[in-house]
């Protein structure tokens, strides 16, 4: 882990100096943030290292003279800002510096393949444990050979100190430098700072106060103040380029990243030079202020203001009109439609053929809204492709001028070379005959050479980092490149599948013009086969290269290895397609809402320096969904937070000795295992064969819990509760998971041979649902529907293949945290999630066969989860405990009467001739 203490140059005016603050790196963003201290909760901020970039000069003559003083970098941050760190050591400056460029150069490399789909590639550098991170083997872009040789030869070898690291959190913060610490650099970079805020804010307020002694505002300089300032200004450059390298060898190369030439802009020192000069030789400064030229210049501004504001609001007119026409326009368009259809129903046109015309006349205009969508966001990849491309200028200006720098250093470097070989010479030759008076002199030559020599080697380490760094920016700006041609392309390919559709939309129309003398040889039927032909067209496997340019918008599995699309009848496969296209437009409007996303990213910031507890916010976060970057992390957290007893009262490897013990001994519920596990989720390619990776975990994991609680042993359940486990866990995590469940979370007996636990809380749910929603529990005793049937597998395997996959991982979220109340929650909230559409059937085989299949229609997460968490509302735990114990006592009174007539039965077969051949039916499955 990246972290240490480093001195932050913050502040204004007098009072700006170093700070010392403690720097944690995050590698899920690439975000550098600083705190006041390792034990603060909350940043003071972050920088961007991902979009940043790095300068460093070796401190000047006399500082380097008094010792190991550390050399200050800065960090260039997008927009102009810039941020100067100070390391202890001049060894942890160059530690930070390499560090921060290995971070940066893996993150960006890794950008384009995370981001081949934002839903579902995880997050660089935090890939997901479970059998999901084999889906995303090739995150990693195949990199440049030649320039990852170059940067290893360019790396500098270095070692951290005590004040890097999570040890240095123990040690104390380094004493801060004077908050009156100035120097030439420091001063140079707080103005730079200040005019690139003032060139952001020209449109705004062009006047801003400057911290001295005395506040100043910048004025707009008179015609003739400008001639001067200008005349005064190629002077200084003439005298800037004759002394340039002498320059360049006394103040250790300072340069300036954020520089942009402004020829026709007043130097700032100038500015200020000619107002206290005028304050000094007028009687009152504002009646220069308050000149003609002055006022009509105030007033051309406040008029170009006006104007801008007009113009500004005159476009957002524009922009609504643009918009009420295009929605009259649908509107219209619509309503001719609907006329059109009704005038051929009139004609006898089949129903089904004008029910397909208008699913597609919607699907027409959703795709119309889709390509108005995706012209939007082409328009401002455009502005951001115009936007890089001022980028690649100032990083080939800024180039150029690295590029002058390191000469200039090289003829410095050869310069020092041979005085040093010249001071060599000299001092080997004078080494016989020097006398006691020249001592002291010799003396101070010494350590005038030592001090050169310290002075080349920084020069050579500074020499390699900067051509690092130039090698750095040169590969990251092609990638950029590369990454907006590919997303040009995606766009383009999106564009041309929509016309295909429209074509053959079109074509239908046509054809459904055409009078037909009968059904059976309408031409439209054939087109409309044709089209439903299409539409279940299985997509052909394309080579990595050609992944990227495709829209996958329905693939053949989801994220979590689930197939969505079974391979039985067309009619299945039509509305399988048609779930999963709905579920595709659902999860990307989600993404486009990134402020969950944000929320997670803020709070696990916070988490950096301290563990992680139960907390609101932790469970408001969790019942909106974990992001699926982060699951793996959260799901192994909340295992850990139930199981932490069971866990400390065992030896470790616990899990390793179990499955040894199973391995080798002979289990009685190996062989009910043995026959399960293809039989666990056949849907999903992880489990799909006998060779899958997935089938040899369950295997290790379920035969080490029957080992664990051999009064359970197995039961059917606990194998797809295993599955969807290791999707996000190793074996042994999901071995705690299954411990948590079946021990933790649910009563006794819920996964026994009498399954009394599973029981006790259907009676429960069905209090629950009375309840709660007391017209769907009329409705179902009306026509005397036992929906337990359905619910009683909701429970046993929470919602384990009865819900969409996107849907059933939310529930495990909130599940692993609050434990079983989500399962009564969720149960409930499908059922008032469809309760509408149950109490318009009117009987009973209608309303079970609707029951079997009603989850696997619900697609909304987001709606749902509302339902279960606000409209469930109050739902007390202790209400849940109390009818558990109540019922549990019913069911074991049935069970002990129901024993009581089995045995009265063995009893009778016995002693009546008649009655012997009658077996039971625990008999008959022995």
């Amino acid at each position: 882990k990246l972290c240490g203490y480093l001195q932050k140059l913050s502040g204004k005016g007098p009072l700006r100096g170093f700070r010392s603050r403690w720097f944690v790196f995050d590698p899920r963003r690439c975000y550098l943030y600083y705190f006041k201290g390792p034990q603060e909760p909350l940043p003071l901020g972050h920088l961007d290292i991902a979009s940043a970039c790095f300068s460093y000069h070796q401190p000047e003559a006399g500082a380097a003279a008094a010792g190991d003083e550390p050399a200050a970098f800065e960090v260039h941050s997008p927009g102009g800002a810039v941020t100067v760190l100070k390391a202890a050591t001049r060894q942890d400056t160059t530690y930070w510096l390499q560090e921060l460029q290995q971070k940066r150069w893996e993150y960006c490399n890794n950008l384009d393949a995370a981001k081949r789909d934002s839903r579902t590639s995880p997050t660089p550098s935090d890939f997901s444990k479970g059998l999901v991170a084999k889906d995303n083997p090739g995150t990693i872009l195949s990199q440049n050979a030649s320039a990852e040789r170059a940067r290893n030869i360019l790396a500098v070898e270095t070692s951290p100190t005590d004040l890097v690291g999570e040890q240095a959190a123990s040690q104390p913060a380094p004493v801060q430098a004077s908050a009156i610490n100035f120097s030439l650099k420091q001063w140079s970079t707080e103005i730079k700072n200040s005019m690139s805020s003032l060139r952001k804010g020209s449109n705004e307020n062009r006047k801003s106060v400057f911290y001295t002694t005395e506040e100043w505002e910048l004025l707009d300089p008179t015609p003739k103040d400008l001639e001067d300032s200008m005349a005064l200004e190629e002077k200084r450059k003439h005298q800037a380029e004759g002394n340039k390298g002498r320059r360049l060898t006394s103040s250790a190369f300072p340069f300036d990243f954020g520089r942009i030439p402004h020829k026709a802009r007043r130097p700032l020192k100038d500015m200020i030079g000619s107002s206290k000069n005028r304050n000094s030789s007028d009687s009152s400064p504002t009646e220069w202020c308050s000149g003609n030229g002055n006022r009509l210049v105030s007033e051309l501004q406040l008029k170009y203001q006006s104007q801008q504001e007009e113009l500004e609001k005159l476009k957002k007119d524009l922009l609504s009109q643009k918009e009420l026409v295009r929605l009259l326009q649908q509107t219209v368009r619509s309503s001719q439609y609907d006329k059109y259809f009704a005038s051929r129903l009139c004609e006898g046109v089949p129903k089904d053929t004008l029910e397909l015309l208008h699913q597609k006349d919607d699907q027409i205009l959703g795709l119309n809204n889709q390509l108005e969508k995706l012209n939007l966001e082409k328009d401002s990849l455009q502005q951001e492709v115009k936007n890089l491309k001022c980028k690649v200028g100032e990083l080939n200006e800024r180039l150029g001028m690295l590029m002058e720098t390191i000469q200039a250093k090289d003829e410095v470097i050869m310069k020092l070379s041979r005085q040093l070989s010249e001071c060599e010479d000299s001092t080997s030759s004078q080494s016989g005959a020097i006398s006691s008076p020249m001592a002291t002199c010799t003396n101070k030559e010494l350590q005038e050479l030592d001090r050169l020599k310290d002075n080349l080697q920084g020069y050579k380490t500074q020499n390699k980092f900067l051509n690092k760094e130039i090698l750095e920016l040169s590969t990251l700006r092609r990638n950029a490149e590369a990454r907006e041609r590919e997303w040009q392309a995606k766009y383009t390919s999106l564009e041309a599948k929509l016309c295909q559709i429209e074509s053959k939309y079109l074509i239908l129309l046509q054809e459904m013009k055409t009078p037909v003398c009968s059904e059976d040889q309408s031409p439209a039927r054939e087109v409309i086969t044709q089209l439903l032909e299409d539409a279940l067209k299985a997509e052909p496997s394309e080579q990595p290269e050609q992944a990227f340019f495709k829209p996958h918008l329905v693939s053949e599995y989801d994220i979590y290895g689930f197939q969505t699309i079974p391979e039985d009848d067309d009619e299945e496969k039509l509305v399988a397609k048609s779930r999963a296209l709905d579920l595709r437009s659902l999860s990307l409007s989600e993404n486009r809402e990134i402020s969950t996303g944000v929320k997670w990213e803020n709070y696990l910031a916070s988490t950096m320096n301290r563990e992680m507890m139960r907390c609101v916010e932790l469970k408001n976060l969790i019942r909106s969904g974990i992001p699926h970057e982060h699951r793996s992390k959260m799901w192994k957290w909340c295992v850990t937070l139930h199981v932490k007893k069971f866990k400390d009262s065992v030896v470790p490897g616990y899990f390793q000795i179990l499955l040894q013990k199973a391995l080798e001994k002979p289990n009685p519920a190996s062989k009910q295992i043995e026959l399960d596990l293809l039989r666990t989720l056949p849907n999903n390619k992880h489990y799909s064969s006998p060779t899958s990776e997935g089938i040899q975990k369950l295997r290790n994991v379920l035969l080490a819990f029957s080992w664990r609680n051999p009064d359970i042993g197995y039961c059917q359940g606990l194998n797809r509760l295993v599955a969807i486990a290791l999707l996000y866990l190793e074996q042994e995590d999901a071995f705690w998971c299954l411990v948590t469940i079946v021990e933790v979370f649910m009563p006794r007996d819920y996964y026994t041979k009498t399954l009394l636990g599973s029981q006790v809380d259907q009676r429960v749910f069905k209090d629950l649902l009375s309840e709660k929603l007391p017209r769907l529990h009329a409705h179902f005793e009306q026509y005397k529907v036992d929906y337990t049937l359905i619910t009683f597998n909701w429970f046993l395997v929470v919602f384990v293949d009865s819900v969409v996959s996107d849907i059933l991982f939310k529930i495990w979220d909130s599940f692993l945290y609050e434990g079983p109340k989500v399962i009564f929650r969720f149960a409930l909230a499908l059922f008032k999630y469809k309760e509408e559409e149950i109490l318009k059937l009117q009987d009973s085989m209608s309303i079970f066969k609707y029951l079997r299949y009603f989850t696997r229609t619900i697609l909304d997460a987001r709606k749902l989860t509302a339902i279960a968490f606000g409209d469930l509302n109050p739902f007390p735990l202790r209400q849940i405990r109390n009818r558990r114990a109540y019922h549990l006592e019913k069911v074991r009174l049935e069970l002990t009467e129901l024993e009581a007539i089995r045995e009265d039965f063995l009893r009778e077969r016995e002693t009546c001739i008649e009655k012997r051949d009658l077996i039971s039916d625990d008999e008959e499955d022995s």
